[in-house]
């Protein structure tokens, strides 16, 4: 019987929904609608969740209710409460430092700079875990002192253009995590980082 536990990154509230650094949690909403289940609070593991088979695979989707600053809380919670191995998590975000559209699957890494992650490897002591990085692009930079606003680029609201981009990334991202009870990591890692948001 094979586990799948799905953990999307952001803030909860409806003032943060449709922000690019909530990417993690719209996938996995995504992906739950799409099996018609969804999100409960469950506070012993300080996320909203959601469950339901593919074949004979369970997939249990988290949305931390922490704040992306401390979602490593939420992650620590789940692993102590399933007692599972860390290669059973997969770790879905939004990727600053990567274009629009660009999706990076990596076995292990550094937090590069993003909070969640962060507070993720200094809960786990460790910084192997997989992790699902989804590009929103860099922020654009004000002419006068040259200074990428970070801040407001990341938590400002996925615009028209850059949803029907991430929809088609959603659908990748989705159509590949039904695979995995039955594809190895290395088909894994080359449908991802292989994506084309210009192809038809």
């Amino acid at each position: 019987m094979n586990e799948i536990y799905l953990i999307g990154l952001g803030n909860p509230g409806k003032k943060y929904s449709n922000s690019r650094h909530n990417i993690g949690f719209l996938l996995l909403e995504n992906f739950s609608k799409k099996y018609n289940t969804n999100f409960l609070l469950k506070n012993k593991l300080k996320s909203f969740c959601s469950e339901f088979k593919i074949n004979d695979s369970t997939y249990r989707l988290f949305l931390p209710n922490t704040f992306m600053n401390n979602s490593g809380e939420a992650v620590l919670a789940i692993v102590d409460w399933y007692k599972i191995n860390l290669d059973q998590i997969f770790v879905i975000l939004d990727d600053k430092d990567l274009p629009l559209g660009k999706i990076r699957f990596r076995k292990k890494g550094s937090s590069g700079g993003h909070n969640g992650l962060k507070s993720i490897i200094e809960k786990l002591h460790t910084q192997n875990f997989k992790r699902i990085r989804i590009g929103i692009g860099a922020p654009p930079s004000t002419r006068e002192t040259n200074h990428f606003n970070t801040i407001s680029h990341v938590l400002g609201n996925i615009s028209s253009e850059e949803k029907s981009v991430l929809d088609k990334v959603y659908i990748r991202v989705i159509d590949t995590l039904e695979e995995l009870h039955a594809k190895k990591d290395d088909y894994i890692i080359n449908k991802l980082n292989s994506f084309n948001k210009d192809q038809p």
